[in-house]
């Protein structure tokens, strides 16, 4: 590690600590004004205080740590005409500005293709972006390889 202030990891919620998963939901009830106050809050999903000012600096949903950044995500492609196509179009109709597109040449039927996207002015966020990705025909898998 370098010990800059501003390093990210993506990180699985799987394998974090109870206190971090309730200290990011604390902080989203608060950004949608489900809760009026971090007392509130920290009450509603059984977090301390103490817990949650430990946290709350170091703590950011994937969408709000990537705003104005670039990500780079690596896709796995069905090689039939127009899947590319769409991944493009979908990623233009978020406003995502495409930087690169590097793609191998098709072996057994897919194509590994990894796009750099500039997330500044994204009609939505990240998260969704990815999602919306998932959910075009012949596209296999999709995994975030890089954000800066």
């Amino acid at each position: 590690m370098s010990g800059k202030t501003n390093d990210f990891l993506i990180v699985s919620k799987s394998i974090l600590p109870e206190a971090i998963l309730k200290t990011a939901m604390v902080k989203e009830l608060l950004a949608k004004g489900d809760a009026d106050t971090i007392n509130d809050a920290v009450e509603r999903v059984g977090l301390s205080r103490s817990a949650y000012y430990k946290y709350k600096d170091g703590v950011f949903p994937f969408y709000e740590a990537s705003h104005e950044r670039i990500i780079t995500i690596s896709l796995i492609l069905e090689n039939k005409a127009g899947v590319l196509s769409h991944v493009l179009n979908f990623i233009a109709s978020v406003k995502g500005n495409v930087l690169t597109i590097n793609q191998g040449i098709p072996l057994q039927g897919v194509a590994n293709v990894s796009i750099s996207i500039e997330t500044v002015g994204m009609a939505d966020t990240p998260e969704n972006l990815l999602a919306g990705l998932g959910e075009i025909i012949g596209v296999r898998k999709i995994e975030v390889i890089g954000q800066t």
